[in-house]
This record gives structure tokens, sequence and C-alpha cells, in this order.
């Protein structure tokens, strides 16, 4: 059976996590990769053009589509929706290895890695609301994945510290990110039902309405995804 180039991806993964730990996302852990899963380098660099910073993305894709497993197998019927929001960011860090994000992290920190790194956030963020069924499509819809990808950078940065028992410590400090977040959404909603306030914000919510974020990219690499239009 001939294999597809999703197969020689998950590959070059798999292969690549176990140098993860000693060389990072970098250009060894690629070159690795290719030996150990015998893909040759051309066919591999056409699949990650960028070598080990594609690859760092790959991984997260990947957690992020393993995410969206665990969610469609997990009953939220019963929890709020605080509750959903952390069982769904809960669910992503469980199915992440903390040395490759770690690895990751201090990969995207990098000036010229930034932007991709806060993509992949943001792609998080969207795929989140998107399984927890938000359907908006006004300047809240930038608004939620902006306030969400915050919650998740900073809990991810706590986790990577964390040696708590089944990092109780993270979830605590998940939880207060997310009654932060929804004490700024209970004050939204009044300045919503001021129309002085309202006026005085129509101008940079409409301004803000028509940014629209870049369309994802064409090799399937994690990208913000455009804001949904109107029907």
């Amino acid at each position: 059976m001939t294999d597809t180039p999703e197969d020689w991806r998950a590959r070059l993964l798999d292969a690549a996590m176990m140098h993860v730990p000693f060389d990072g996302w970098s250009t060894a852990t690629f070159d690795a990769a290719c030996r150990d899963a015998e893909v040759d380098p051309g066919l591999a660099r056409a699949m990650f053009p960028r070598g080990g910073l594609d690859l760092a993305l790959a991984y997260h894709a990947a957690g992020d589509a393993e995410m969206l497993r665990r969610l469609k197998e997990t009953d939220l019927s019963a929890l709020r929706f605080r509750n959903r929001i952390a069982t769904a960011v809960r669910l992503r860090l469980e199915a992440a290895d903390r040395e490759a994000v770690r690895r990751g992290t201090t990969l995207f920190a990098l000036p010229q890695h930034a932007a991709d790194g806060a993509k992949a956030i943001w792609g998080t963020a969207d795929l989140i609301w998107k399984a927890l069924g938000d359907r908006s499509d006004d300047i809240s819809w930038y608004t939620k994945r902006a306030t969400l990808s915050g919650v998740y950078a900073a809990t991810v940065l706590f986790w990577l510290g964390d040696d708590s028992p089944g990092a109780e410590a993270t979830w605590a400090f998940l939880d207060r990110r997310i009654e932060d977040v929804m004490r700024i959404e209970t004050a939204k909603s009044k300045v919503r039902e001021s129309p002085t306030l309202s006026r005085l914000l129509a101008g940079p919510i409409w301004l803000a309405g028509k940014i629209h974020a870049p369309t994802p990219r064409p090799d399937g690499l994690p990208g913000i995804l455009k804001r949904p239009e109107r029907p």
C-alpha cells in the first residue's frame, strides 16, 4: 500500500519526538527525523519547508486535533459554559508532551518566530470556541479568541513550571483566569446596555470589524482563520 503525504508527515513527526528533548525543534532534530524515518530529505523539505519550525507547528496542530477528538467523547451538557472552556483547555494540555511544548515555547519566543507562535495559539482558541458552538460574526468573534488566547498562553507557561500532583495547581490557575475573563464579559454586557458608552465605542468597534485575519496557509499548517461572513 502506497504511503500518503500525511503518512510521511506523521512518520517524520513521530521520529522527531525522540530528539526534541535534546535538540529542540531544530535543524538537527529535523535531519535526525529524516534518517530515523527513512524519508528522503528533499521530500521532507517539501512537506516541512522550514524544517524544525514547521515540525513544531505540525506538532501543535496534532495536539489541537487530539483535543477535538477528546472533546467529542466528553459529555459537557451538565457543565456551565466557563467549565466547558476550562475542560477544553485542560484536554488540550493533557494531549501535549511537556518537554516538546517547553522546547516549542523557547522556539516561538524568538522574534523571527513569534508571529507563527501567536497564530498557532489563536488557532487553538478558535477551534475551542467553534467546538463549543460559538457562531459569532461580529467584534465578539475577535474578543473571544483574543481573550482565550491570553488565557491559554498564560496557562501553558504556568503548566510548564507546575510540579503539583496531577497538575492541580495549573487547573486552579486556569479556573482563576477564566473567572477573570467572565468578569470582563460581564463588564462588556453593561457597556452594551449603556447608550452613552455604546456610542463612544461605536467607532473603534466598526474599525476592528473591518480587520480580517489571514486565511489558512495552503500547506495546511496552522494559521489564523478568517472571520466568518454574515449569511
